[in-house]
């Protein structure tokens, strides 16, 4: 069982699934099963994709002052997050609008109101940040008085960069000079592996995970000079893939906390990923971790020859 830190972005999040993308213009659409809305966000899915792993996470965000904790722990969940570390600190809590058609094509409206301007109870980490075996962050403001604490006690720091641009590398270059591990979205307009190995040269980042979408993604690891592109795996129906991101880095960490080589934990975090898209919600779909072994030894490993083991 992985001790970890999560500390990051936590929205409301809907979903709205269309005909097609772009959409048309039309006044109104009646759409019949076709709308979810729940908690979701880089540190919330994050927390609960560790969780049902089976790993001990101390899950911190802040959102609205007004907000109702229990979004966070619907009763028809089997895995529940402790909310003591969500602060109730801003105007209101971020939010996210998604639309995607049956090609996979997506469109998303963000809105995360006033976290530029909200700082983090620093007294609330400073007792607890020995505990951790890895922090795990996303590149908001508020995170990173977190980054320097850990660092400060030489933890282990994996950085979710979210919404990436070259106009935001400057914004970007403390998390990314401090970060062992760092998982990007997709690049646009970029050659994927120049950017990869730019990135970790320039800011001396051990592993990098680049996501290209329905494109699978990028594995970086500088110790060994190596880049690796890894097409998606395809175990089941893709109902939507927001949040698949997450749960792969999710995933990656889990088993790489737990000793597996890059190689080894991304063949687990692609598998982990493969099930969430088939779920609606960037919050459903995770497996335990004896459920994606399970699933494991019947793809990457079906005669048992294979044998890998974490310490």
């Amino acid at each position: 069982m992985g001790k970890f830190i999560i500390a990051g972005i936590t929205q409301i999040e809907t979903i709205v699934k269309v005909d097609k993308i772009p959409l048309e213009n039309k006044s109104f659409n009646p759409l019949n099963n076709s709308i979810h809305t729940s908690a979701g966000g880089d540190a919330f899915n994050i927390s609960l994709a560790l969780k049902w792993l089976g790993d001990d996470i101390r899950f911190m965000s802040v959102v609205g002052r007004d907000q109702n904790m229990g979004v966070f722990n619907p009763p028809d969940r089997e895995v529940t997050l402790e909310t003591n570390y969500v602060l109730p600190l801003m105007n209101e809590t971020p939010m996210q609008v998604s639309f995607f058609d049956t090609e996979r094509n997506e469109q998303t409206f963000e809105d995360l109101k006033d976290i530029r301007d909200v700082g983090y109870e620093m007294s609330l980490v400073d007792p607890i940040i020995d505990t951790a075996e890895m922090v795990v962050l996303s590149n908001a403001n508020f995170c990173r008085p977190i980054m320097q604490l850990a660092c400060e006690h030489d933890k282990k720091l994996a950085v979710k960069i979210h919404s990436f641009s070259r106009a935001k590398l400057k914004f970007n270059a403390d998390f990314l000079s401090a970060a062992n591990i760092v998982f990007f979205s997709d690049l646009e307009g970029e050659d994927p592996y120049a950017f990869v190995q730019e990135m970790a040269e320039k800011y001396d980042i051990d592993t990098i995970i680049l996501g290209q979408g329905a494109g699978g993604l990028l594995l970086h690891d500088n110790e060994k000079h190596m880049t690796m592109h890894y097409d998606p795996i395809r175990t089941g129906r893709v109902v939507n893939n927001a949040g698949a991101g997450n749960a792969l880095f999710a995933c990656f960490l889990h088993y790489y906390q737990k000793g597996f080589s890059v190689v080894d934990a991304i063949h687990k975090a692609l598998l982990f990923a493969s099930n969430k898209i088939g779920y609606m919600g960037t919050s459903n779909g995770f497996m335990t971790e004896t459920q994606l072994e399970q699933w494991d030894s019947l793809i990457w490993d079906p005669r048992g020859q294979r044998n890998i083991t974490g310490s």
